[in-house]
């Protein structure tokens, strides 16, 4: 039996740490380390966009620390990612070379949903009950230092995901120097997040029956609840008592009960205060609290890519669900883009011995299509602008930014004049394998909603074939396809710089 040995660093907000994993494809995922440092790389970097010195010094030595146990473990591969203290930083690639340099690891800062991507995936690491519990109303909710994930399940599909910043890090911060002046702390926490909290409610829950809440991380398995937790489950009446017993007490208080540090202790009250607004939101009466963190979903990702655990749920379909409730937001019109996708993907899997794309690059040209017509609902006129800004403006959970920036290219330039590397890259950053893939998804886009320009469907069926170096698209029809053919000449002509083979358009009348 092949057993790989994998670490995943978690470089969070107010601790790094590092859990080490046994990967297998008989025995699954199993933990075999896990070991953390306090350090709060968000406390500057929320609130001045930069790490101190001294934190990168600790931080490095931190890692190499880390190091030294993946060698002890004999660990294989490893992934250390940060989240939103990086992401909140003026110029993390300059202190992620920094890093690396001295310490030889890589780190990868997530984009908001990346993280929170992983952050579910954590929960199907530990939990095989996952996909029958998410048939129903479910509720997951992250709170972190930086921010909050809330993500709703239905059906065994994410219905939404939604970010609001208002980490337990970020809040203590924003009120270190109100909590002086008052003797109800509490009650400035709460005060101070309500209205995000019933902004979501009001837009997010109306008329959705929440079954289940499901609490990430795991700060409350081990500070707050570390005692009582024996089957993840909290009642709400239990909840309740423990909150009563700790929200009025101060910091230096709760760190000697808790026997923790004093700015970790500082975290306790912002974080039940939050937790306690969303069981009076969902009206909980229960909730699973896995103790899952950011490291078991970067395993569990790790092991999915190279088939050594195969989930029973589908993660990719969340992003595409996910996607759909976006265009569906901005009024896009379902038929076409079902219509469009079809034949999207009938081009894109008869060619791929030509493109060289695999399936993600598949996922991200059928977001392409549920995307590409969302700028209508702010202009008629200035569609690709709009939806370029859509989708540059709007999270989309498991994708990263750079990916998101090459979908909303993509849409950009599916209407109007295609912009070469040097232009691209001036506006948008973009790399030239970014490029490279904005242009083929392009080109098979709009010849794809060409296709489709009438909305009506006209094509039955296509076969798409590629023999020698020409692609054959034979295109059955028993509706005038006039319109479509006359529009599909500049299309063919793109298309063909694009992947330098001749495009043949073949036309079947079905009897």
């Amino acid at each position: 039996m092949t057993i790989s040995t994998f670490a995943a660093i978690d470089v969070g907000s107010y601790e790094v740490s590092m859990k080490v994993f046994e990967l297998s494809k008989k025995a699954g995922l199993r933990e075999i380390d896990y070991v953390r440092s306090r350090l709060e790389l968000g406390r500057g970097a929320y609130s001045q966009g930069k790490i101190e010195s001294d934190m990168i010094d600790e931080l490095c030595d931190i890692l190499i620390g880390f190091q030294g146990i993946m060698k002890g473990y004999g660990v294989k591969d490893y992934r250390a990612c940060a989240t939103s203290a990086f992401r909140d930083l003026r110029n993390p690639l300059i202190i992620i070379e920094q890093i690396y340099q001295r310490t030889g690891i890589r780190i990868e800062v997530l984009s908001n949903a990346e993280q929170h991507f992983l952050g579910y995936k954590s929960i199907a690491a530990r939990e095989t009950g996952f996909k029958k519990m998410i048939q129903k109303g479910t509720a997951i909710v992250d709170v972190g230092g930086g921010s909050i994930q809330v993500s709703l399940f239905d059906k065994d599909a994410l219905v939404t995901t939604q970010n609001l910043k208002l980490g337990s890090l970020r809040v203590r911060e924003r009120l270190r120097e109100l909590e002086k002046e008052t003797t109800h702390y509490e009650k400035l926490v709460e005060e101070f997040v309500r209205n995000d909290l019933m902004s979501f409610q009001r837009l997010y829950l109306k008329d959705r029956d929440i079954k289940h809440v499901i609490f990430m991380g795991d700060f409350l398995t081990e500070t707050i609840f570390h005692e009582k937790l024996s089957d993840r489950i909290i009642a709400r009446d239990e909840f309740i008592e423990r909150y009563e017993q700790i929200a009025y007490k101060s910091t230096d208080s709760l760190a000697e009960e808790m026997g923790i540090a004093a700015e970790y202790a500082s975290l306790v009250v912002p974080t039940i205060v939050i937790y306690k607004k969303f069981i009076e939101i969902f009206e909980a009466e229960a909730l699973w609290v896995p103790g899952v963190s950011l490291g078991d979903g970067i395993a569990y990702d790790y092991g999915e890519k190279l088939k050594l655990i195969k989930s029973a749920h589908n993660f990719e379909n969340d992003i595409l669900v996910a996607t759909r409730n976006i265009a569906k937001r901005y009024s896009s019109g379902k038929n076409h883009i079902q219509g469009t996708t079809k034949l999207a993907l009938a081009i894109f899997d008869s060619m791929k011995k030509i493109h060289g794309m695999g399936s993600r690059e598949r996922l991200l040209l059928q977001i392409a299509v549920q995307l590409h017509d969302c700028g209508k609902y702010i202009s008629m006129g200035d569609v690709a602008e709009c939806s370029y800004s859509i989708i540059m403006s709007t999270e989309v959970i498991g994708l990263s930014t750079a990916e998101r920036q090459i979908i909303a290219c993509a849409v950009r330039y599916n209407t109007t004049e295609f912009a070469y590397f040097g232009e691209m890259n001036a506006e948008t950053g973009i790399d030239r394998e970014g490029y490279r893939l904005v242009a083929k998804l392009t080109a098979i886009l709009r010849l794809a909603n060409a296709m489709d320009r009438s909305h009506y469907q006209k094509v039955a069926a296509l076969k798409a074939v590629v023999k020698d170096r020409t692609l054959v698209l034979s295109i059955d029809s028993t509706q005038d396809f006039s319109l479509e053919l006359g529009l599909l000449k500049d299309k063919v002509e793109f298309f063909e710089e694009i992947f330098g083979i001749r495009l043949r358009l073949r036309r079947i009348r079905k009897k």
